[in-house]
Parts: C-alpha cells; sequence; structure tokens
C-alpha cells in the first residue's frame, strides 16, 4: 500500500514535533534544576555567612530586660542634663550611627540611644511594632535605667513616636530636637510596602546577593573602616527581620493615629530640618507648622541629606546647647 503523501508528511511534521517538544522539555528540566542549585547555594551561603558574621560583631553597650526580651542602651558622657537619641526607621545600628553626634554631645550631655526591639544589638520581636508599644518599651527602658528626665531627641519616623512620646510623659521629657522628622501632616505615607517580597529575599538568601551587588551602603560615609565594618555586620544580622516588616506594616497606621496629636505648648521643640529636600518642596514649612505649637519651637535648616548627623553633628551639637541656653529658665 502506498501511503499518500500528504499523510507521509503529517506523520514526520508530528515526528518533528516530538523531538522539538522533547528538546524543549530538557532545556526546561535543566533549567529549573540550574535554578534550584542556584537557589541552595544562595541559601548555603547566606546561613553560614550568618552564623560566621554573628561572631565578628562587637558588642557595645548593655542590656535592658523588656517583657523578657533584651534591649541595646548605649551610655556615654557624664554632663548633667541626659539626652536621649531614638533612631529613624530601617537605621541598621544605632548607637554607630549617631557616634559622631554623642561625641559632639558627650562632653555637655549625657547620651543615651536607645536601639529598640530589631534595631543594633536588641533582641527581634513579634510583638507589634505600633507606636504605642515601641513608645511604651523605650520609656520602660529608660526607667529601668533610673533615667527620668531627659532631652528626648530622634531621627526620622522617630518624630513620630516622639509626638506621642511627650504627650504621655510630658513631666519626663524637658525639650524634643528633631532630626529632619517625620511630620504626621507630610504626604506619601500611605504607600503599599512589598513586604512578601522582601519577606521572601531574606528568606532565601537573595537580600545578601543583592546586597554584595549593589555595594557597600556605607562606603562613603564619614565612619572609620571598623566602624563600617560593623555596620555592614549588623545590618545583615537585623535585615528584614521580624520587627523591621511589623514596623513597616505599621508605618501608615503609625502616622494615622498620630494625625490627631500635636506637641504640648509647655514643651521645647528644636527642629533640624533637611534644607532642600528635593522630593518635598513643603518639609520646611511642614516643620514650620509644627514648631508653632510648641511656645519655644524653632526650626533650623542644615544643608545635607535626610541623615543629617552624619554630616551635621557639629551643626546640631551647636544648636542644641544654644537653644537650651537661650530658652534657660523657662524650662526648669
Amino acid at each position: 500500500m502506498i501511503v499518500p503523501q500528504t499523510e507521509d508528511m503529517n506523520i514526520k511534521n508530528r515526528t518533528r514535533a516530538q523531538k522539538v517538544r522533547s528538546i524543549l522539555l530538557k532545556i526546561a528540566g535543566a533549567i529549573i534544576l540550574a535554578v534550584v542549585l542556584f537557589m541552595a547555594v544562595i541559601f548555603a551561603v547566606d546561613k553560614i555567612s550568618s552564623r560566621s558574621e554573628q561572631k565578628r560583631i562587637e558588642h557595645y553597650g548593655q542590656q535592658v530586660s523588656i517583657d523578657g526580651k533584651n534591649m541595646n542602651v548605649l551610655i556615654q558622657g557624664e554632663g548633667e542634663e541626659t539626652i536621649v537619641l531614638l533612631p529613624g526607621y530601617g537605621t541598621a545600628a544605632p548607637a554607630l550611627d549617631f557616634k559622631s553626634l554623642f561625641e559632639e554631645l558627650s562632653p555637655s550631655y549625657k547620651v543615651v540611644v536607645v536601639e529598640p526591639f530589631g534595631y543594633g544589638l536588641s533582641d527581634d520581636t513579634k510583638k507589634d511594632r505600633s507606636t504605642a508599644n515601641i513608645v511604651s518599651e523605650v520609656h520602660e527602658a529608660l526607667q529601668s535605667l533610673g533615667i527620668d528626665r531627659y532631652i528626648l531627641m530622634g531621627h526620622s519616623i522617630a518624630g513620630i513616636y516622639g509626638l506621642d512620646y511627650v504627650n504621655k510623659y510630658p513631666d519626663e521629657v524637658i525639650a524634643f530636637a528633631g532630626i529632619d522628622s517625620s511630620v504626621p501632616t507630610q504626604s506619601g505615607m500611605d504607600v503599599k510596602f512589598p513586604i512578601n517580597k522582601l519577606k521572601f529575599l531574606k528568606n532565601s538568601g537573595l537580600a545578601r546577593l543583592l546586597l554584595k551587588v549593589s555595594g557597600d551602603p556605607y562606603a562613603q560615609l564619614p565612619f572609620d573602616d571598623e566602624t563600617k565594618k560593623q555596620m555592614n555586620l549588623i545590618m545583615l544580622k537585623n535585615l528584614y527581620n521580624s520587627s523591621s516588616m511589623n514596623e513597616m506594616e505599621h508605618i501608615y497606621p503609625n502616622f494615622v493615629a498620630a494625625s490627631n496629636l500635636r506637641f504640648p505648648e509647655s514643651i521645647p521643640l528644636l527642629l533640624f530640618v533637611q534644607a532642600h529636600d528635593m522630593a518635598r518642596e513643603d518639609w520646611i514649612s511642614l516643620h514650620e507648622e509644627q514648631a508653632k505649637e510648641s511656645r519655644y519651637g524653632k526650626v533650623i535648616p542644615l544643608e545635607g541629606d535626610h541623615y543629617l548627623h552624619h554630616t551635621r553633628s557639629i551643626e546640631i551639637a551647636e544648636g542644641l546647647k544654644e537653644f537650651m541656653n537661650d530658652i534657660g529658665s523657662k524650662v526648669k
């Protein structure tokens, strides 16, 4: 029997298609296997590196027990007045990040750097990072250290926590000083963060790879090499931990909760503000409005980026001393 030409061609086409599918499946299988092996290597390297890095972290400060967990606090200086420093969101190692500032302040003040849970050498926590919880924990830490009268100074989102803090403990806070501190009325805080993606990057080990590729985030900062090394080690330890991810989820709710709060009129308010924030044309005016809430409110614009204390510690320290001297007996 002679097979018609069209049927013969169909058979050849089917055979050819089957071979192509087989090759494609093999290629797909090889790619999947390569990806799995790649992810396994990345995961293993991350775990091994994390264990190694933990041993290279140099401890500083002292531990305070809060709710069964340890909060790290660094105290330096023996001045009559005390300054309590609170970090901005995501600052990996606050005590190291504030180094240049507390070195300028400590000759005149007793300086206390609080590292909230999930920051620096403090424990991680699964407790909600609401403003109420964060403020309560910081206050408990200060109470346990016998610190009950102080100037509260905070960077970035600490402006939101500090606003709540001074309203809850007005008899303890001598004054509030903000370092490019957040304002409840600033726009853009309702953004939805890719929290699940960040958790995946952390758990898979890819976050470490991305950081490696992007370069040292502290390379251009005015810290000595050893401090930069320690900041990198602590950053990798705390990267996308439970506390930071939960705090990220609470950023917008915490801003909303602060929207009805005002600084007490009797609390002196000093705000160091980035002079030229390219992303926010109203940045200085927002702080000027906030300063009006206090009988002793003042705004000092400074050239620099959001982390003003990295490059303007001298001006911040001098500005604070001058401000406190000016109001003098009015706050006592």
